[in-house]
């Protein structure tokens, strides 16, 4: 998948090299900023079964 990527961006290594990062870098904002704070709540972190002894 990632040799896929690679291939068809267009330019040079160095240019490769920026939007790889500007897309990683968009993902993980996407990731924060909507697709965490929506799953937060499906999720059982806040279940603690632990006795308050």
């Amino acid at each position: 998948m990632y040799g896929w990527i690679w291939r068809h961006l267009p330019g040079n290594a160095w240019l490769k090299a920026i939007i790889s990062v500007v897309m990683v870098l968009a993902v993980v904002y996407v990731l924060f900023q909507y697709v965490f704070p929506w799953a937060e709540p499906l999720l059982p972190f806040n279940d603690v079964t632990v006795d308050g002894q």
